[in-house]
């Protein structure tokens, strides 16, 4: 992944981050542009009142959707702070969801530990996906050899996909996701590649693969049209509607459902703990604790200066580092010459390979063909969400 060089390293005034994002931009008071975006989009926002009545009607508009079957929604949960807090909300709004875990082979123990003691609390259905280990596995490495810098998305690409194939199974309508602006709203666009750029994905494995990919499940551009006009499946965030505060959800976790705290964001599993911790500072120069802590800066939660001490801190344990080195290398099938020589290779763009552009232009033409249609025959317009 090729980047403009910085000229000088700067750090925003106000959140922690700083030119290792290479689109980054300050005022003359060194505030950057995330700050000015952030206060925007909180503007834009509804106020609490508002947003409570929001909520009461999303809330009742997924029950009566869900009327007269077992589950009314369906939540992915990782066993990490957001989808475990949103899980404990939902169970107190009255809502039936159907829990699922997506399992791609690298859960810790205490993750799954979690979700157990979790579902067992709450009383509530789960479902595990075990993906196909083999093909995972070599996306997995084809992805690492291709040196580009979002190595996590045969992970997320293939959890969506797996919700969305359970979803049909049981008919439900509403996938239920625990994303929020209050601690995920900041993520360099550099720093990250689009998750379901199907075409990318399969490019990517390919050219360093060596099999196939057809038993693991997938969301690209048809799937989702797929999903969305013909299955009328819609994805809804309810954290968005409240205030949702980490260190708040956390301690509640904790005392209420028996959690135990992982020490880092996504630490929950082994892979990406080691991708955002040891990877990503390593190949690509990117601490992806920057845009976590500024966003609950700027969100409130905590102060600079607090942000500023944990930085001074490894990512984790570097003996923990380099123990998680030599089991992904190995679990990966890679020497650990290998490994390294991957770990040193030059980065690449994720467009450098084949992409979805043209796909995506289609699809939002025949969307939009396939709504005016809809609307001519008095048919209801359903949410078009596209990832």
């Amino acid at each position: 992944m090729t980047q403009p060089t910085p000229l000088r390293h700067q750090i925003c005034t106000i959140t922690v981050m700083d030119t290792t994002d290479p689109n980054i931009t300050f005022d003359e008071n060194g505030v950057c542009n995330y700050v000015r975006e952030f206060t925007e989009s909180r503007k834009a926002r509804p106020d609490a009142e508002t947003r409570a009545r929001q909520l009461e009607q999303l809330i009742e508009g997924i029950k009566a959707q869900g009327r007269g079957k077992p589950y009314d929604c369906l939540l992915g949960v990782s066993g990490g702070v957001d989808s475990s807090y949103l899980c404990a909300k939902l169970k107190d709004w009255g809502l039936r969801p159907l829990i699922v875990h997506f399992d791609n082979g690298w859960n810790s123990e205490l993750a799954v530990k979690n979700i157990e003691e979790l579902v067992t609390r709450l009383n509530l259905d789960l479902e595990t996906f075990v993906v196909d280990w083999e093909e995972f596995r070599d996306l997995q490495a084809a992805y690492f050899r291709a040196s580009v810098v979002d190595i996590e998305i045969p992970t997320d690409h293939m959890i969506f996909a797996a919700l969305h194939q359970i979803a049909v199974r049981y008919n439900i309508r509403v996938l239920v996701s625990g994303h929020n602006s209050d601690t995920e709203w900041l993520l360099p666009k550099a720093w990250y590649y689009n998750k379901f750029d199907l075409r990318n994905l399969t490019d990517i494995n390919r050219r360093y693969g060596t099999n196939s990919i057809s038993r693991l499940p997938k969301l690209g551009i048809w799937q989702q049209f797929y999903y969305y006009h013909f299955k009328k499946i819609r994805l809804v965030q309810p954290l968005q509607y409240i205030d949702f505060h980490k260190a708040e959800a956390k301690r509640f976790l904790i005392e209420e459902m028996g959690w135990r705290d992982y020490g880092g964001k996504h630490h929950e599993s082994i892979f990406t703990r080691f991708y955002q911790g040891y990877v990503l500072p390593r190949k690509f120069g990117i601490d992806k604790r920057k845009a976590h802590l500024s966003n609950l800066i700027l969100s409130g939660q905590i102060t600079r200066e607090d942000a500023l001490r944990e930085l001074q801190q490894p990512p984790y344990d570097e003996d923990q580092q380099q123990e998680d080195k030599a089991y992904v290398a190995k679990k990966l099938g890679f020497s650990d010459e290998e490994f390294e020589a991957i770990l040193d290779a030059p980065s690449r763009e994720h467009r450098e390979f084949r992409t979805d552009v043209r796909d995506r232009e289609l699809y939002f033409a025949i969307a939009r063909a396939y709504s005016r249609l809809r609307r001519m025959a008095g048919l209801t317009k359903r949410p078009e969400p596209l990832a």
